[in-house]
């Protein structure tokens, strides 16, 4: 039998300290329900009566299978439990569960609280028992707790006992500002059992400052702690919190984790890991970081020919799981580097067999070390070398020829003598023998021009015929630009990720002097490989 480890996620409240992050309602709720299908144990909704979201998020939140938790502070100095209204408002979320945070290191009792010790350590005991007498699940988080310890010990631990004899189901220690490292972690938490409180109801909240906080919530479980708290990909403020999916995909896959423990998240909500991850970052309109681990779109990512052979052979050379067991793809990327064991390990990724020794692998490499010397990258344009690729093996359908495009960008003065600029987009297109025109401006819902580039991307995907449905689902969401050359004879690269409804993600590229006209390359490749890709979708709709 394997030990119960509990996943608390602290996204909607945590995550939203993130510079820059604001949740609204509707993505709160997106949010939960996704964290709910995960397994995770615990959804702390955000502190009701703080702002005016948290509070309506808690009036209109989904029914979980995880516990909604709704969090808030200790009781104030000089008032009863019973009539802190700042704990009451908390209280009248109506959640099952409630977590209150307190002070347990005792300069910031009484250098931010400016209260007594004493008062401090009743003021967390009387706020627990309230939670306790409503028939509500209690937890408590034990603020600064590392800095205390190492500070005063026996203070710190007299704010824990206070908390457990008040009946508080979970006692978590924080490491609030992020600076106690891994091996403190686990000889603490080691300690805090050691004095009486039993692991199993000790969790572990941990902050990234110093890139530990995944490391420093391992240690406390190797102590002896069993809830673990973190965010989605690693969000909150400063250098964010422990990143649970990182942490999830560990305690699941890697030993001695996978085999001692066990969590809410099955087998097959693992394999959704990458594309919640991916989702987060679309809520909120970030480019997802290629590196990040298990989920990352390079964590898998494998560029020296020496790598790409060994990796055909047995995959276990260097990759240490296997991708799909979180979602994720191997991905063999094309450069000036690669060497014919790339080349046949990209082709086999995309489901293109080609026998060693045959001819068209030296042609693909000759014209990918060619484009590759006038600014193309096929180190990063997956979709595009595959293409390419297709094209020299004469696998690439053509679907439709551009007959031409046009872009004109105004500059002019509103009706309220504000300076704003219109861009308008032209594409016109061959499909089957017949000529198609699409117009399209680039205004987004608010009215505001989003520049050429997007333009043209609507104007592109507006009409292709029959194939419009297989790309009605497509968008781009990421548009990078480099000049690889200087001086009047610049080039201009661009690169484009696109993404469709199932969450796959594919990059192109395009290498001019006009940037519009890069651009335009690189969108016309994205469009091609998802036709080129769901083919079978297109004829089965014929």
């Amino acid at each position: 039998m394997r030990e119960r480890l509990w996943l608390y996620d602290t996204t909607l409240r945590d995550g939203q300290q993130t510079q820059g992050v604001q949740f609204s309602t509707a993505e709160k709720i997106r949010i939960a329900e996704a964290l709910d299908r995960l397994g995770v144990d615990y959804i702390e909704g955000g502190w009701p009566g703080a702002n005016p979201t948290d509070s309506a998020f808690f009036d209109v939140a989904p029914q979980t299978r995880a516990r909604m938790t709704a969090f808030g502070m200790t009781k104030r100095a000089g008032r009863s439990a019973a009539n802190d209204e700042v704990l009451a408002a908390v209280m009248n979320a109506g959640t099952g569960s409630v977590c209150l945070v307190g002070k347990t290191h005792d300069f910031h009792v009484t250098a931010a609280l400016g209260i007594a010790l004493e008062e401090n350590v009743e003021n967390i005991r009387a706020s627990i028992a309230h939670i306790v007498a409503q028939g509500r699940e209690a937890l408590f988080d034990a603020e600064h707790f590392f800095d205390g310890w190492k500070a005063n010990r026996a203070y710190a631990l007299t704010c824990l006992q206070a908390a457990e004899a008040a009946g508080a189901r979970w006692i978590v220690l924080c490491d609030t500002n992020g600076g106690t490292l891994p091996a403190e972690i686990g000889q603490i938490v080691a300690e805090v059992i050691a004095a009486g409180i039993p692991g199993d109801r000790l969790g572990i909240h941990t902050h990234n400052d110093t890139a530990n906080a995944v490391a420093g919530s391992l240690a406390a479980v190797d102590a002896g702690a069993r809830q673990i708290q973190g965010t989605l990909n690693g969000l909150g403020e400063r250098c964010g919190n422990a990143n649970l999916v990182t942490l999830i995909a560990t305690l699941a896959l890697k030993e001695p984790y996978a085999s001692r423990f066990e969590t809410g998240v099955s087998r097959a909500a693992l394999q959704g890991l990458t594309l919640l991850s991916r989702q987060l970052d679309d809520i909120l309109n970030r480019v997802p970081v290629k590196q990040a681990p298990f989920v990352g779109s390079s964590a898998f990512a494998h560029k020296a020919g020496l790598h790409a052979s060994a990796i055909i052979k047995d995959p276990s050379t260097y990759e240490h799981i296997d991708p799909g067991l979180v979602g994720n793809e191997r991905i063999i990327p094309m450069s000036n580097q690669a060497g014919q064991s790339n080349l046949r390990a990209r082709l086999a990724d995309a489901g293109i067999v080609v026998e060693k020794g045959d001819p068209a692998l030296g042609r693909i490499l000759t014209e990918v070390k060619a484009r590759e010397d006038q600014g193309y990258t096929y180190d990063s344009a997956q979709a595009s070398f595959e293409l390419l690729a297709r094209g020299e093996l004469g696998q690439a359908p053509a679907f439709f020829d551009v007959e031409r495009y046009k872009v004109t960008v105004e500059r002019r003065r509103d009706a309220k003598g504000r300076v704003v600029t219109l861009s308008e987009a032209v594409v016109v297109v061959w499909i089957d023998g017949e000529k198609l025109l699409s117009v399209s401006e680039s205004l987004d819902e608010m009215g505001t021009d989003r520049g050429p580039v997007n333009a043209l991307s609507k104007a592109l995907s507006k009409d292709l015929g029959r194939y419009q449905a297989v790309i009605d689902d497509m968008r781009l969401v990421d548009f990078k630009v480099r000049i690889t050359q200087g001086g009047t004879e610049a080039v201009t690269r661009v690169i484009i990720d696109s993404e469709d409804g199932a969450g796959r993600r594919w990059s192109t590229v395009g290498v001019s002097a006009n940037i519009v006209d890069a651009s335009f390359e690189a969108l016309l490749d994205a469009v091609r490989w998802k036709l080129m890709r769901d083919c079978a979708a297109v004829q089965a709709a014929e």
